[in-house]
């Protein structure tokens, strides 16, 4: 099994190390929806605004 089919890697023995690790991608997932949704909706606004203009 590769090291990241199961979400964990290798070196991360211990439970609190996976559950960090886990945690960390799960934030960084997160951060880089939050800013694909606050620069569509930025997009949007901008070309509404266009469109009313």
């Amino acid at each position: 099994m590769a090291p990241e089919e199961n979400g964990t890697c290798e070196p991360c023995k211990t439970f609190g190390q996976k559950c960090s690790h886990v945690v960390k991608k799960q934030r960084a997932k997160f951060y880089i929806l939050r800013r694909c949704i606050a620069m569509l909706v930025c997009w949007h606004d901008q070309n509404h605004d266009r469109k009313d203009s």
